[in-house]
């Protein structure tokens, strides 16, 4: 069951640098596997040689801008690597929250530093795969694919179809036999329009066909919320919040998922980001302390793959915003 990946993050979180300016389930169950992934970008431009830069970087503080508010699961995440990012470059490293309008108060924050690398954007992935597909073209204040770059992810979040026990299905195909008889019956909550739970729901739509109705909330907490009291019927969404809520029977688990380089970019910050990155989310106490913990799966891997990642899940999501017609003005 896959669903969207945190740059820091939803997905948990990837590292990303500005652009210079010169368990395999059921296509049913496809909206509802990998959620969000964290990933940072950083805006950087070449002011010495990329070997010096490698060498000295980083020689100052570096400031990490997230997405979300504090306490979200990325910015919990975000933390937990900067806190070991800054002892092994004996260097502080600074997290920022700015969340509000998606990701764009964020990004456009990043997008107004230097080019430098020392101001990071970490996000779930959404700001790269579906962000860019909601709005018009020239809508955003930035092209996510121009001007930012991959640099590494912290882990997949799996996501879990949540319904209230009322509702009288016990398996992903009893929930879609329920929406095909009574199309718009079934209620699902977002974190409002375009937001990782609404994208997820609209996948489970095209790939079975079936039609809800979505109802949108300030986040996704009072979407779980709302599904807990049966307000709503059915919520798509990391587990970590929820389980105490299965457990005690408030609420039922129908599914459980888990599964170009910019040549004017100093490739070799980039490496060393990504390579710092992946030793702390591989290290098995950090994935101990704060990945299991949190049901997050660490996305060890090297830049280009993250890369391709990233562009193939940007292609699927764009084909689902592009049948369910949704769009922010």
């Amino acid at each position: 069951m896959r669903g969207t990946g945190n740059s820091v993050v939803s997905r948990c979180g990837r590292l990303h640098p500005r652009r210079n300016e010169t368990t395999r389930a059921s296509k049913s169950e496809g909206a509802i596997d990998r959620f969000a992934q964290p990933f940072v970008f950083a805006r950087l431009r070449i002011l010495a040689s990329p070997a010096a830069l490698a060498q000295t970087y980083p020689d100052r503080n570096v400031t990490i801008v997230v997405t979300t508010a504090a306490g979200a699961l990325t910015d919990t995440l975000t933390r937990a690597v900067a806190q070991q990012l800054s002892e092994m470059w004996k260097q502080s490293v600074i997290v920022e929250n700015r969340s509000g309008a998606g990701y764009s108060i964020a990004a456009q924050s990043v997008m107004r530093g230097e080019h430098d690398g020392y101001t990071l954007l970490a996000s779930e992935t959404g700001f790269y795969t579906t962000q860019p597909h909601l709005y018009a073209e020239g809508k955003l204040a930035y092209d996510a694919e121009r001007d930012f770059v991959p640099v590494a992810g912290y882990g997949t979040i799996p996501t879990a179809l949540l319904v209230n026990p009322s509702v009288p299905v016990n398996s992903v195909s009893d929930l879609i036999a329920l929406a095909k008889k009574k199309p718009g019956a079934v209620t699902f909550g977002t974190a409002g329009v375009g937001s990782a739970l609404h994208i997820a729901g609209l996948e489970l739509e095209s790939l079975t066909g079936i039609k809800m109705t979505a109802v949108h909330y300030r986040g996704a907490a009072p979407a779980l919320s709302d599904v807990i009291a049966g307000h709503i019927n059915a919520v798509i969404m990391g587990p970590s919040v929820a389980l105490s809520s299965v457990k005690l029977g408030k609420l039922k688990m129908l599914a459980f998922g888990s599964e170009k380089r910019v040549p004017q970019f100093p490739a070799e910050i980039i490496k060393k980001v990504n390579a710092d990155v992946q030793k702390i989310v591989s290290d098995p106490e950090f994935q101990k302390k704060y990945l299991e913990r949190l049901a997050v799966q660490p996305v060890p891997g090297p830049i280009d793959a993250f890369a391709e990642y990233l562009r193939t899940d940007s292609a699927k999501w764009r084909e689902v915003i592009k049948a369910a017609n949704v769009k922010i003005e």
